[in-house]
């Protein structure tokens, strides 16, 4: 991990510090940030693969920061944020956020989601080996090229959205629970998250459409076979 270099973009010096001494310790070079513009800047020059972002950030926040640097690199974004409504967290998703952990959080959770994001980043052709080209109704999805297209037209998902994407179209006609996403996806062992799978899905449909993937309530998500 020693090569894996991760920007901190957090205005509370406390936090920052906390969090930048911690990866370091396990090995990451490290650079922080304390404001929407310096962290633009340090994103571009730094090149980092990951950056931990706050969402409330003095100059622009931290929504802002993940459309531009976005706009001139994918690069896979965690974000902090102390609000925890629905409408944020889309948000949050819907500029290119992977993930995202809430004020206040334990150092042990931060750096496994963290790990897990990298590794979901790591690993683009393993779950490409043996899939082709995936279609249902008029969404095409490349898993070697991660690339999909509604309509003809190229749509724009984060790493993890493609990945729970491929993984609802490798298994439909089933249905899968957020546990098994949670595992399959996101590297979890444990079913915590579930809001951030309800997050995700609710962000592909606004990119894909509503009709692709199927709630089945109470028990998780599928995507139909017959499409």
């Amino acid at each position: 991990m020693g090569e894996t270099r991760i920007l901190v973009v957090e205005d509370e010096p406390t936090i920052a510090r906390a969090v930048a001494d911690r990866l370091a310790a396990e090995g990451f070079a490290v650079e922080t940030a304390a404001d929407g513009p310096s962290g633009v800047e340090r994103a571009r020059a730094f090149g980092p693969h990951l950056i931990v972002l706050d969402v409330m950030l003095p100059g622009f926040d931290g929504l802002e920061v993940c459309r531009r640097v976005q706009a001139e690199r994918a690069t896979p974004v965690l974000m902090l944020t102390a609000r925890d409504d629905e409408t944020d967290l889309l948000v949050g998703l819907g500029v290119g956020a992977d993930d995202y952990v809430t004020k206040p959080f334990s150092m042990r959770e931060l750096m496994a989601r963290i790990r897990a994001v990298l590794r979901r980043v790591e690993r683009p052709g393993v779950d490409a080996a043996g899939h082709g080209p995936m279609r249902a109704g008029p969404v095409e999805v490349d898993p070697r090229a991660r690339r999909v297209r509604r309509d003809g037209r190229e749509v724009h998902l984060t790493p993890t959205e493609f990945d729970l994407l491929a993984c609802l179209l490798r298994n439909r006609g089933a249905v899968l629970t957020r546990a098994v996403l949670l595992e399959q996806v996101w590297d979890w062992a444990d079913a915590s998250g579930t809001r951030v799978v309800d997050s995700h899905v609710k962000a592909l449909r606004r990119k894909l459409g509503q009709g692709l993937i199927r709630t089945v309530h109470g028990v998780g998500y599928s995507v139909e076979a017959a499409q």
